[in-house]
């Protein structure tokens, strides 16, 4: 990882951190941020592949001079594991001891509450590209994503599956944690209001290797379909468990299951499931470009959240660029007014606004695997309490 890491970016010497200080140096050598993932453990797949479209948006900005053609950019990567109170520990060495400006990440929702706390303390901007419980942006005016929140995606994945795919009965088996039961609860939320019916939710803790157990029971509830809104890790057990456990019903998932590591691990269990993610646009040349210099520098096309993340960091880098220019400082608070102002940015998402509460304005994806690969179905909202299709 490292390695990799090492051609995207240029290491300085960090100069006084008086930088973000009344009477800062108006002129410093390189400016930081942030960016937590599980860079190891059994997460970390979504870490290297998040990181890496973070330390793109950087090594571009550094090629043609850095913030205001002067001031490098180091991107500083710290490892949660997928774990709280690692999450915590990175935050205190990237404010503290790294100084900071901004922080893309972290990944997990669960890690995203707990240094959302830290961040909005410190006056840092985060913006996470996957941390999507609804309640993560409420932490405060810092916390901001580019990722649609579990507030959409449950609402839109529960009327998909009782309008479109024709579920009525449906089960669940969720891992105890934010994300997962986040949106769980969502979905089943939005599929009980048009008349749907969760016969059977079954729980797991993070980390389980067996769910044989939990599969028996969902089995016995005879259900048309079963969602499990959980990592790889989990789902590829899941799924092949499932199989030998000779379950007919059809799978469902949420974002999760856009990491493509899934196709690798559960190999021929995946086909066919259906699972919401971010929603497609039509592709620009910004979508273009970052899709063939991802690809080029890393062997291997992005996933859609570490195209959040390439987003993210350019948007910290606009910031601080239209902050500096403006200033000649890089004030923390500045940073984050710049950011927030964001309106109508194309960025390799899609085209970026930000609501009041720093949550993406977005619709919501809908993708089914055919022959080990993603296949994009369409992209979807609700629209006066409706399921409706974005043409």
């Amino acid at each position: 990882m490292k390695k990799v890491l090492a051609a995207f970016m240029i290491v300085f010497l960090i100069g006084s951190t008086a930088l973000f200080a009344a009477g800062a140096a108006e002129s410093p050598s390189v400016v930081k941020l942030g960016f937590i993932g599980p860079m190891t453990g059994d997460y970390a797949n979504y870490g290297k592949l998040i990181s890496r479209g973070a330390a793109l948006a950087i090594a571009e900005k550094n090629a043609t001079g850095g913030i205001g053609g002067k001031v490098k950019i180091e991107l500083v990567i710290e490892d949660s594991e997928g774990d709280q109170q690692k999450g915590i520990a990175a935050i205190e060495k990237l404010a503290g001891s790294d100084k900071i400006v901004g922080l893309v990440g972290p990944v997990f929702t669960g890690v995203s509450f707990v240094v959302g706390e830290r961040v909005q303390n410190e006056g840092i901007t985060m913006v996470t590209p996957s941390g999507t419980h609804k309640d993560i942006t409420a932490i405060g005016n810092y916390v901001f994503r580019t990722v649609a929140s579990d507030g959409l995606q449950g609402e839109v994945a529960g009327a998909y599956f009782y309008e479109v795919l024709g579920v009525r009965n449906l089960a669940m088996l969720y891992v105890k944690n934010d994300y997962s039961q986040g949106l769980a609860e969502g979905v089943k939320a939005s599929f009980e209001k048009l008349g749907g019916k969760v016969t059977i939710m079954e729980t797991a803790q993070s980390g389980d290797k067996d769910f044989k157990t939990q599969l028996t029971k969902i089995r016995a509830a005879n259900p048309d379909a079963i969602y499990i809104p959980n990592y790889v890790a989990e789902m590829a057990q899941i799924l092949e468990q499932a199989s030998q456990l000779g379950i007919k019903a059809k799978f469902l998932s949420g974002d999760g299951f856009s990491n493509p590591e899934i196709l690798e691990l559960a190999g021929a269990f995946t086909e066919g499931i259906v699972f919401t993610g971010p929603a497609k646009s039509a592709e620009s040349d910004a979508t273009k470009n970052f899709i063939a210099n991802y690809t080029k520098a890393n062997g291997f096309a992005p996933d859609s959240f570490a195209t959040n993340a390439y987003d993210g960091a350019a948007l910290l880098i606009l910031a601080m660029e239209k902050v500096y220019k403006e200033t000649g400082k890089l004030d923390r608070a500045a940073i984050r007014d710049a950011f927030a102002a964001t309106k109508d940015y194309v960025g390799a998402s899609g085209t970026i606004n930000f609501a009041p509460n720093g949550d993406l304005v977005a619709a919501q994806g809908v993708y089914r695997v055919e022959n080990k690969a993603f296949k994009y179905i369409g992209t979807y909202v609700i629209s006066n309490g409706k399921l409706a299709e974005v043409k």
